[in-house]
């Protein structure tokens, strides 16, 4: 790295879907002036829309080519010989000074990568689900021991993942993940018509849209957006038809640009148990539209109960139904909800915040790397 010059930063990225750790990403990559360095994606995925996805965002893609995805796939990627010395020579070919790991997938081909090629490692942990799932448990110690920052989207993600990994603690800071409140303006809710729910996610088990279709069922006239593709949507299709909920539900399939869909929503439907910190509610909250979403993961940084959307404390059909029944209730009032929301993240979630936090997180590697190699 020259003097006065940005960091390069390589990004391990090891994925399948489009979801917010994706979106994130584009977020962080495409404003280096913020970041403060220059990025470049090592991109290992099966998925064609993925790679479109990056490509179409501008970021600068080193593409694996078509890989599997399963749980041999996950042990050759991490353990075996030949992605390992395939990201060693992106590393070396774009002289990378930080490698930045993102999703289960990267964590220990990064740790073995940054090793072996003597450089600092960050690792950005959208949820803590893999924390919590045994099968993921493999060699986790040794992977948190070879990062040297772990950055958390969401107080909930630092806090859970120091409980869980308590050796780790010292490594752990939260940088709130942001948004760009030009992009997503504020946009008033449409005043008529059917009140409208919007789900924008993959569509994976975790994100249990089951649950927003089951609510839907139960409270006549409202109508639900479903935005997103996965490896679900056959199930839920089938769930629709035994709903009879077809004429009022809708699968637009992923958007690049989610904003049509949320512009026609009254308010946004978040069903997932532990949410590390939801772009989605994030970006509906932008747009002037509230949330119902469960009162876990970090959901309650960003979702003050019946002041910028309702928060479903109990985890049931019945209690989402109520909450969807109480919203398209009172218009007023959800309208009154999206003006709170787009105030409240507004003054905690800009990009500008996100940027600079990781423009901080990359200076202090780059300055205890630097120590090192002169110690």
């Amino acid at each position: 790295m020259q003097p006065g010059s940005r960091p390069k930063v390589l990004h391990v990225v090891v994925a399948g879907d489009i979801g917010g750790a994706e979106r994130f990403l584009v977020n962080l990559a495409s404003r280096p002036e913020l970041s403060g360095a220059d990025h470049c994606l090592a991109l290992m995925t099966p998925n064609p829309k993925l790679r479109a996805f990056f490509k179409d965002a501008g970021l600068r893609i080193r593409d694996r080519g078509l890989v599997r995805e399963n749980p041999l796939a996950y042990l050759w990627r991490s353990y075996g010989p030949a992605d390992i010395s395939w990201l060693g020579q992106m590393l070396q070919e774009e002289k990378a000074d930080i490698l930045h790991a993102h999703t289960y997938g990267s964590h220990v081909l990064a740790a073995r990568a940054a090793l072996r090629h003597g450089l600092p490692l960050v690792r950005t942990e959208h949820g803590v689900r893999h924390y919590r799932d045994p099968t993921c448990a493999l060699n986790r110690h040794w992977a948190l021991r070879h990062t040297d920052r772990i950055v958390a989207v969401s107080a909930f993600v630092a806090r859970t993942v120091g409980e869980l990994a308590p050796h780790a603690r010292e490594k752990i800071q939260a940088v709130p993940n942001g948004i760009d409140f030009t992009y997503f303006s504020r946009t008033p809710p449409l005043a008529d018509g059917p009140f409208t729910l919007a789900a924008v996610c993959r569509l994976d088990p975790v994100k249990r849209l089951s649950l927003a279709i089951e609510a839907v069922a139960r409270t006549p006239g409202v109508r639900l957006d479903i935005v997103g593709d996965g490896r679900e949507r056959t199930m839920l299709e089938g769930l629709i038809r035994e709903r009879e909920v077809g004429p009022r539900v809708r699968f637009l399939g992923h958007l690049p640009d989610p904003r049509p869909a949320i512009a026609a929503c009254d308010a946004l439907i978040n069903c997932t148990r532990e949410e590390g910190l939801p772009l989605a509610v994030l970006e509906a909250a932008a747009m002037q539209r509230p949330a119902i979403a469960f009162h876990g993961g970090g959901i309650p940084e960003v979702v003050q109960d019946r002041r910028t959307g309702w928060l479903v404390k109990m985890d049931s059909i019945e209690d989402f139904a109520a909450a969807v029944a109480e919203a398209c209730a009172n218009r007023p009032q959800a309208a009154k909800f999206g003006l709170n929301a787009r105030n409240w993240v507004e003054s905690r979630f800009g990009i500008d915040g996100m940027c600079r936090g990781y423009a901080a997180v990359y200076e202090e590697l780059i300055q205890e790397h630097r120590r090192g190699a002169v110690a």
